[in-house]
């Protein structure tokens, strides 16, 4: 390979910077993460699927976050656990598998918010119209609503990439364990501000849409329950809705904390860390809560565990 194809092809990767006797700690944690992500949000999705009693839009909207936290977690995850054992100047990656990392992650990123304000849409309607629920969240509707989250996500990333890739490159190091738009500007020596510009209006844009259509529901949805004297709407409100407030938070959370380490380069360090344990924490936390705290989902989880005994 001569060094104007590998100057202009091949990139290098940071990573994460551990000593050799802690990266096969950190390998052992990542991977058995990546397997718990695997089989328990792999695992929801079929019990989801097979049984009959779960197929109501709240469990069918939920079955996208379970299918894009694998999604997420696969593009990253074996990634990073084979650079954790390969020397800093051999952590490679061709700048076409990098662009498509950086779109991946993106397109992970956002769909988790547009989930969320879908199931937010659907406890709205169960909670506040109980009436129209079943009128309104047709099969077909909660067809509609997945489409619509990841295809709206999906074009806003596809603008967002096709900014960056029109850049000509003046760099070959990408700050970061795994490849990420924001990352990806950086290598060019060019004039940015496009890029700046329109990746804050999309962040803007996501978030602002994201947490105002949250705070709206919520606040309705609570209304709904100080008026109600119904016990059973209140627990039902409470057991739902906590879990789905749960994940918005954890979610926001590190979404804004990479945001604004993204502002300091002196922290690139902590950036890494906090991005990559944000790859497997929220996919397992979303596996846990839904499984362990939503009733329905627990009782056949336990049930399928109880027949397999009684086989045995």
């Amino acid at each position: 390979m001569d060094n104007q194809s590998l100057n202009a092809d091949i990139l290098i990767l940071e990573g994460l910077k551990f000593t050799p006797k802690s990266s096969i700690a950190a390998f052992i944690f990542l991977l058995l993460m990546y397997i718990f992500i695997m089989v328990a949000n792999i695992g929801l999705v079929v019990l989801i699927f097979m049984e009959r009693s779960l197929h109501q839009p709240m469990y069918l909207l939920f079955c996208n976050m379970s299918v894009n936290e694998v999604f997420g977690a696969t593009i990253v995850v074996p990634h990073i656990l084979r650079d954790l054992f390969v020397s800093d100047s051999e952590r490679y990656i061709h700048y076409i598998v990098c662009v498509v990392q950086a779109f991946c992650v993106n397109l992970y990123g956002g769909v988790c918010h547009t989930i969320l304000m879908t199931m937010t849409f659907d406890r709205y309607m169960a909670i506040c119209n109980p009436l129209r629920y079943t009128i309104i969240m047709t099969n077909w509707m909660v067809v509609k609503l997945s489409v619509a989250a990841w295809a709206v996500v999906f074009v806003m990333v596809s603008i967002l990439l096709s900014l960056t890739i029109r850049l000509s490159r003046c760099r070959r190091f990408i700050d970061n364990a795994h490849c990420d738009n924001a990352s990806l500007f950086k290598l060019s020596c060019e004039d940015v501000v496009i890029n700046q510009a329109f990746g804050l209006s999309y962040s803007v844009l996501l978030l602002g849409s994201s947490i105002g259509s949250v705070t709206l529901t919520y606040i309705k949805i609570a209304t709904v329950c100080l008026r109600s004297k119904t016990k059973t709407i209140n627990s039902k409100a409470l057991q739902t809705c906590a879990t789905h407030f749960t994940l918005y938070i954890i979610l926001m959370f590190s979404a804004f904390i990479i945001i604004i380490l993204h502002r300091f380069p002196h922290l690139s360090d902590h950036r890494k860390m906090v991005s990559t344990v944000g790859e497997v924490a929220l996919p397992a936390l979303n596996a846990v809560i839904y499984g362990l705290q939503i009733k329905e989902i627990r009782q056949k989880i336990v049930a399928l565990f109880q027949r397999k005994g009684h086989l045995q």
